[in-house]
């Protein structure tokens, strides 16, 4: 299916690679974004922090344990993320639809045809010193609303991603887990207050990344991150594809913007 790829302008994965990512769900690929690409989202991204181009999401607006109480408390105008990517500067909509980081995906998601879509992600998160929070356990299907759970995440780090400012954690496998209801909290978090969820977490890996590289998850993986301890922002662009034998239900959240075709057969 995929004979066709030329590896030096879209690689081609390995088996080893294919049947990682389809056992643990996720995938680190190091440097596929070059210096001068990720300088330049970087510069981007610094400017509309700067102005304030909406559309922004605060970290008083997701109340999560540690954020500010309101925008007007002290460190609520902290940009958590800047919203809808993809429209925000063709810098941004160019990496999202990118030969060589969509030509991964399509492999992963086993479609010659690649969805953007731009209800979900589709953003740059901007973990920021002293006001970031942390996310607890979640998997991203958990907002989202598509005929099947078949969605690949794509993590592009902007910076340095280590421990220390809150890069990605992941549980390895999860992808494949149910969940009773009561392991889940009402907000569809892990519960770390439940012993099995405890050993679950013990299993967690720092997905630890260098800047160019990208990182693809399941969106049915269980994930957290923790909270920005150092003094320098952390940049991530973050982008969600979904493929031709999936889409998202009508008169839902994950329908309200039409998604754009970030790859389509050659013969097309």
């Amino acid at each position: 299916m995929y004979t066709t790829i030329d590896a030096s302008l879209q690689p081609a994965l390995t088996p080893a690679q294919r049947t990682l990512f389809e056992s643990d769900g996720y995938l680190i690929m190091r440097g596929l974004a070059p210096a001068e690409r990720v300088n330049e989202l970087r510069r981007v991204t610094e400017e509309h922090v700067a102005a304030q181009i909406a559309p922004i999401e605060y970290e008083a607006d997701v109340a999560y344990p540690g954020a500010p109480a309101s925008r007007s408390a002290e460190g609520g105008d902290t940009p958590r993320r800047l919203r809808q990517a993809y429209d925000r500067d063709a810098v941004f909509a160019d990496w999202a639809t990118d030969t060589r980081l969509t030509a991964i995906v399509a492999q992963l998601l086993a479609s010659d045809t690649v969805y953007l879509s731009r209800n979900h992600h589709n953003c740059v998160m901007t973990k920021s010193p002293r006001y970031s929070t942390a996310t607890a356990w979640h998997r991203d299907l958990r907002y989202w609303a598509f005929e099947t759970p078949r969605l690949v995440n794509a993590w592009l780090a902007l910076g340095e991603e280590t421990p220390a400012n809150g890069c990605m954690r992941l549980l390895p496998g999860t992808q494949h887990l149910d969940f009773a209801a009561d392991r889940l909290d009402d907000a569809q978090f892990l519960r770390e207050d439940r012993a099995d969820n405890r050993s679950l977490i013990a299993s967690a890996i720092n997905a630890e990344l260098a800047p160019g590289d990208v990182l693809f998850f399941d969106a049915g993986l269980f994930h957290a991150a923790g909270a920005n301890t150092t003094d320098e922002r952390k940049l991530s662009m973050v982008t969600t594809y979904y493929g031709s034998d999936n889409a998202p239900m009508p008169d839902t959240r994950s329908a309200r913007l039409q998604p754009v075709i970030a790859r389509a057969p050659a013969h097309a």
